[in-house]
């Protein structure tokens, strides 16, 4: 059936009208695109798409929460690291001076400039003790304890053992050099205490190895959940562009279409002239 002319009741500019506004829809969401930079901007855009980059957020900020946790432990194991190595220096100088301390027929004066340098050292040594902490912990003084870093976003744990050393912790706060026996009893005392500092540095340099390695771990992990994300929602701009020029061309041509129909019922005048 021919559709009559009407004044009422245009056919066309309907058309051309719900046309234009599909079109507009189509130019807001691109350009919502563009400005995010996503193409799952929410629900709305794709339900099942935005529940996994949700989950995935989710993911990667819990992830990023324990490698922030990773980094302060081994930044704590590392300080501890560090005063021990300056604590096996010094009670290498030590030695030193216990060493000179048992030679035969020292006179008493030597044997007091020699305890002299001997306490300095041990001050020092619990100098570097005290200061060796971060953020609240300090695994090498003589009161410190065990201590754990969370290692994954389930809740698993790095153990960190306390490695105390302090002068009293390794035996020679007590030590001597003003008398011959006590320079013979410091000798014996500062041996085990660098062998007991050895140790301990070994064990600090055990657990941060095994922090590095959880650490580059992490890192890999937050990576592949980041990539995996963009790849779930990211927008590739350069299509969004191109769908950008032609909208705005649909746009421009759908604006004349709905003119033209609108300027059908004008032809209606002319049947009364």
């Amino acid at each position: 059936m021919v559709q009559g002319l009407s004044i009422n009741t245009n056919t066309g500019a309907m058309i051309a009208l719900e046309q234009l506004s599909l079109t507009q829809k189509r130019l807001q969401r691109t350009q919502l695109r563009i400005t995010t930079g996503l193409k799952v901007n929410g629900p709305k855009d794709d339900a099942a798409t935005f529940q996994i980059a949700t989950r995935l957020r989710g993911d990667i900020a819990g992830t990023g929460a324990v490698k922030g946790a990773l980094a302060n432990g081994e930044a704590a194991v590392n300080v501890a690291i560090s005063g021990g190595k300056a604590i096996a220096n010094l009670l290498t100088e030590m030695k030193a001076k216990v060493v000179q301390a048992n030679q035969a027929g020292l006179d008493s004066a030597s044997r007091t400039a020699l305890q002299n340098d001997f306490t300095a050292l041990r001050d020092q040594l619990e100098t570097i003790v005290q200061t060796a902490e971060f953020n609240s912990t300090n695994l090498i003084s003589s009161g410190a304890t065990a201590t754990s870093i969370l290692s994954t976003a389930e809740g698993s744990t790095i153990a960190v053992s306390a490695q105390p050393m302090a002068a009293s912790s390794l035996g020679i706060a007590a030590s001597d050099l003003s008398t011959s026996a006590g320079a013979s009893t410091a000798l014996t005392a500062i041996d085990s205490a660098i062998t007991s500092v050895a140790d301990k540095l070994a064990a600090l340099g055990a657990v941060a190895k095994r922090i590095d390695v959880q650490t580059d771990f992490t890192t890999s992990l937050v990576n592949i959940l980041t990539e995996g994300l963009g790849n779930l929602v990211d927008a590739d701009l350069a299509q969004e562009s191109a769908t950008l020029q032609a909208l705005q061309i649909q746009q421009q041509l759908g604006v004349q279409s709905l003119a033209i129909a609108n300027a059908g019922p004008q032809t209606i005048l002319g049947l009364f002239q």
